[in-house]
């Protein structure tokens, strides 16, 4: 077979049988997909597999010596069994085989092979049933050989792929074979210069090497830079979307003396940190640009992420434009339009107009929003995905400000964009700190700034974790010092992972590392134990979650920030941005169904005013195990960029970059963004150094294929509205 390419279908190199079988296992679907689908692990011929470390229920793979095999009638029905021992010296496996006398004569003591099914118990004892399996020869069918070429070829690296209960390890083997025979030799797409600079292997040696290792070295060098290349791409496409935002055409937005931003400078009654100030000069030189800025602002809860927000769209007005801030929930959007007419005063909030735009508004109250919004008479325009119908226009779309953008897709964001006459500065906005590896390989066609300074005032918040797991009877503890906190005319959260029994926040997804059996502790639950608890009894307590309408969730906010709820009884509705300076503690239930960053944010509801913060991580999971670990972490420290890396060293990889953020950058094979933070960092400084003599690939041919072949035209929209 010849004339086979990277993007070749596998139907016309395998077969439709094979290829259909691969598509709907692996989802892949060319001959670079299944080049793509490396080995998981490498085997040897000499080297056995612990077979005490199985895990019970899944597929594996292992390579082990048969030791015993026995045929035996059965007795309830007619038939027998082959049951065939296999070992690794120590621990011992059995095989079954239903009606399969003649595997005797393949399955003989002595011999040795890999074996792949499904781990089962039966009596006590692990089983594959029906297992699938591939013998090494003996010495008497074993190639004849020289003795260094027979000892090469049983110290060979045998690749062990990902498999499933129909398409083993082996089959993969064979088929990559195929279509490594077939295969000519394939151009590089990173240029020499670089390779050579690295000392890094062509792609077609790499990709060889991985699938066919002469020894160790082979597969250990063609990962490496396999993984160097996967990184050179990624950066590549990252950094040329970024040029291409930077050739749009933007309107520059510059205050103006004695304008709209010096006067709320003036009226501020603190002094900026350094870090707001810091940011807020980049941003005002952003906006100076005839490019459209495109800003990631990530800060520490509280940090004031929402000043220099709003300094910056002050600076806007002062152009005539209008700035629209997104946020992901009613709740928040409210408290926005209340935190912002607050710091502007009244004079200018009479000037600038902020106006909120919900998808609850009664209808009279959005006429007015959607009527003042496309006058301009409102320069401040607040609210949810609402924002982003077609009914929503406005006069002269200078900002765009998101906030929390993790919560929203890419199409949202660009819906939003396209509203402006040209395109609008775009300035997003997360407390959720990112690992710079995560901004760079989620967010690199952004900026990013950072502020990690917290106002002057703040009391700190002390964290504790409740275990019952070891200490049960401290849940009476943690009533007690909320009621001590009450009793000091302070308020206080509980935050429940679901709303009833049976229902999670709308939206929410829970760590699935916990007991299912323990059941989840819910608002409607826990707030009637509350209201019955003797030290809480006469306390005013009530709930907030999801189901509630726009109207009943804003109403219930604004009776706990006027103080006249004393315990607030909540899902994660109020993760993000909810700002009640006499809050002073923060109970979480069930503190390990939740993440390292959503643990994080939580706490970042209280210590906000001059009252000191009290959280208590209430939890029953074992000591040791990740749930746990979890939560320990947050509770050992407050740097939420140290959270950030916990948060990644303990989260599954595949987690890390979420399809709907990155537009398709989430499929990374063999680069970890945990492990592989210096070869990011130097490949996106060798891509840079590529693209500021040659934006366009003209001269890098192998690269510009690569690219169209690793992104599509959906993961270039994507990236291009990212």
């Amino acid at each position: 077979m010849t004339g086979i390419e990277l993007g070749t279908k596998l139907g016309g190199v395998l077969g439709g049988r094979t290829a259909t079988a691969l598509q709907k296992a692996f989802g892949v679907e060319t001959v670079g997909d299944l080049l793509e689908h490396y080995p998981r692990r490498y085997a040897r011929r000499g080297e056995l597999t612990a077979i005490g470390q199985l895990p019970l229920g899944e597929d594996v793979t292992i390579v082990a010596d048969v030791v015993e095999v026995r045929d035996r009638e059965m007795k309830q029905r007619k038939g027998s069994i082959l049951e065939v021992v296999i070992s690794d010296g120590q621990g011992r496996l059995n095989l079954t085989f239903f009606n399969q006398k003649w595997r005797a004569n393949e399955l003989r003591p002595g011999l040795r092979g890999i074996f792949a099914g499904k781990v089962g118990d039966y009596r006590g004892s692990y089983q594959l049933a029906h297992p699938q399996y591939q013998l090494f020869p003996d010495d008497a069918e074993a190639p004849a050989l020289a003795d260094a070429q027979a000892k090469a070829w049983s110290e060979a690296p045998i690749p062990i792929y990902p498999a499933t209960s129909t398409i083993t390890s082996w089959n993969l083997k064979q088929s990559v074979e195929l279509v490594l025979d077939a295969l000519p030799p394939q151009e590089d797409p990173v240029p020499r210069s670089v390779r050579s600079a690295r000392s890094e292997l062509s792609f077609d040696a790499a990709i060889r090497a991985v699938h066919r290792p002469a020894v160790d070295r082979d597969w250990q060098r063609g990962r490496r830079s396999l993984r160097y290349q996967e990184a050179y791409l990624l950066q590549t496409a990252l950094l040329q979307q970024r040029a291409a935002t930077r050739a749009l055409a933007a309107e520059p937005r510059t205050p103006r003396a004695g304008g709209y931003l010096t006067r709320l400078d003036a009226a501020l009654p603190f002094e900026l940190t350094g870090d707001q100030q810091t940011v807020g000069a980049e941003i005002a030189a952003d906006l100076a640009q005839r490019h459209p800025m495109n800003r990631l602002v990530q800060g520490e809860v509280g940090s004031g992420k929402t000043l220099v927000a709003l300094r910056a769209m002050a600076a806007v007005a002062d152009s005539g434009g209008q700035s629209v801030l997104l946020a992901p929930t009613e709740v928040l959007a409210a408290q926005h339009l209340r935190s912002i007419v607050r710091s502007l005063g009244p004079d200018l909030a009479a000037e600038l107009m902020p106006t909120l735009l919900t998808g609850q508004l009664p209808t009279a109250e959005r006429k007015r929003a959607l009527l003042r919004i496309v006058a301009g008479q409102a320069r401040i325009v607040i609210g949810t995905h609402a924002l982003l119908g077609d009914a929503v226009s406005f006069a002269d779309l200078g900002l765009v400000v998101v906030d929390e953008q993790h919560r929203f897709g890419v199409e949202q964001r660009d819906q939003l964009r396209q509203k402006g006459r040209t395109p609008p500065h775009v300035l997003v906005l997360t407390a959720t700190p990112i690992p710079r590896t995560v901004a760079m390989t989620v967010f690199g066609d952004l900026d990013v700034s950072m502020i990690k300074e917290l106002p002057q005032g703040r009391q700190g918040i002390e964290s504790f974790v409740v275990a019952l797991a070891d200490h049960p009877r401290w849940i009476s503890r943690v009533w007690e010092r909320l009621a001590e906190e009450l009793a000091q005319g302070r308020q206080g959260f509980v935050v429940c992972p679901a709303i009833d029994a049976k229902e999670v926040e709308p939206g929410e997804s829970l760590e699935e590392d916990v007991d299912p059996a323990r059941p989840v502790a819910s608002v409607l639950m826990t707030v009637e134990d509350l209201r019955r608890h003797p030290l809480l009894a006469a306390r005013r307590i009530e709930v907030l979650h999801g189901r509630m309408s726009a109207e009943e969730k804003d109403r219930t906010m604004r009776a706990f920030a006027a103080g006249d709820i004393d315990v607030l009884v909540a899902t994660t509705v109020i993760e993000v941005g909810v700002d009640v300076p006499n809050a002073s503690t923060m109970v979480v239930l069930d503190a390990d169904r939740f993440g390292v960053s959503q643990l994080h944010q939580l706490r970042g509801r209280v210590g906000r005013g001059g009252v000191p913060g009290l959280c208590l991580l209430v939890t029953a999971a074992e000591m040791e195990s990740t749930a746990r670990e979890r939560v320990d972490a947050v509770a050992a420290t407050l740097d939420g960029f140290d959270l950030a890396q916990v948060d990644l060293e303990l989260r599954r990889e595949g987690d890390v970059l979420g399809s709907t953020q990155s537009g398709g950058r989430s499929s990374l094979k063999l680069l970890r963004v945990v492990h592989d933070s210096e070869v990011i960092i130097e490949a996106r400084a060798d891509a840079a150094e590529l693209l500021a003599s040659d934006p366009d690939l003209a001269d890098h041919p192998a690269l510009a294929e690569a690219l169209r072949r690793r992104l599509d035209e959906s993961d270039r929209a994507a990236l291009a509205k990212n």
